[in-house]
């Protein structure tokens, strides 16, 4: 055990970067904050979870025009076990001290989280595309090019869509839709397969919802009502959002059932 790893062609830390990795971490307060570093850590695992998220969902999709239900729920439940890690990791940020927030956020601006694209580019992907969104981003050409792809392309719930229209369900209407799901709910065994994924698509939705929500009570309870960074709202804008949804129909059903 003393040699191990010794003359290896390829070791731990090259194939992560770590040492690249362990550098990204810039503090921007004078004297640093002790609270800042978490900050970072924070976001950019965020950002990294994002990026398999949005691997996965291009994965599902890809699956799901190919028709294979199979990967398709593969992909789309480690889409939902990333989304449980991300809502929990919004309760490690309140461990922050308000003060020590506060001695780094001014630092921010005009930076803003309502900028991340990965996060734009999730809710587009999933189906809740929106053209004023990417007017925000019309500066950027990086997030620009980006949005653009994902607003030009089929959606997640587009292709759930199309799939469910090639096996025979009406989708051509909300109506139709709605009908579809209560069909595939009311006999779940018949349906094995698009029961499975409609319930993983939904479960993507709720933990899309819960990360919104526990985000409006974090930014709550560090800053209270304060304008966020970037001249947003703050938690006031946060609370608009959190009615979003990229599967209505799936919610509907429930009440048809």
């Amino acid at each position: 055990m003393n040699n191990y790893g010794a003359n290896s062609p390829l070791s731990y830390n090259e194939y992560l970067k770590v040492p690249e990795l362990i550098r990204l971490q810039n503090a921007l307060s004078e004297p640093v904050s002790h609270d800042e570093l978490l900050f970072i850590v924070i976001h950019q695992t965020y950002e990294l979870w994002f990026k398999q998220i949005l691997h996965e969902i291009d994965a599902s999709i890809n699956w799901l025009k190919e028709s294979r239900t199979f990967r398709a729920n593969h992909s789309l439940k480690t889409v939902a076990a990333i989304g449980k890690v991300v809502v929990s990791q919004i309760h490690i940020l309140e461990t922050m001290a308000q003060i020590g927030f506060l001695e780094f956020r001014d630092k921010l601006n005009p930076a803003s989280g309502f900028q991340s694209t990965q996060f734009r580019e999730i809710e587009f992907v999933s189906g809740a595309k929106d053209e004023r969104m990417m007017n925000h981003f019309a500066g950027d050409e990086f997030a620009f090019e980006r949005l653009k792809k994902r607003f030009d392309a089929p959606s997640l719930a587009d292709e759930f869509w199309n799939l469910l229209n090639r096996k025979g369900f009406s989708t051509e209407t909300n109506e139709d839709r709605v009908k579809t799901i209560v069909e595939i709910l009311t006999y779940p065994e018949k349906h094995a397969d698009f029961f499975i994924m409609q319930d993983l698509l939904i479960e993507h939705d709720e933990n899309i919802s819960l990360w919104r929500y526990n985000h409006v009570l974090m930014v709550e309870r560090m800053l209270g009502m304060k304008r966020g960074t970037g001249g947003s709202e703050g938690a006031g804008y946060l609370r608009t959002t959190l009615s979003k949804k990229f599967f209505p129909e799936l919610w509907e059903a429930r009440t048809h059932l």
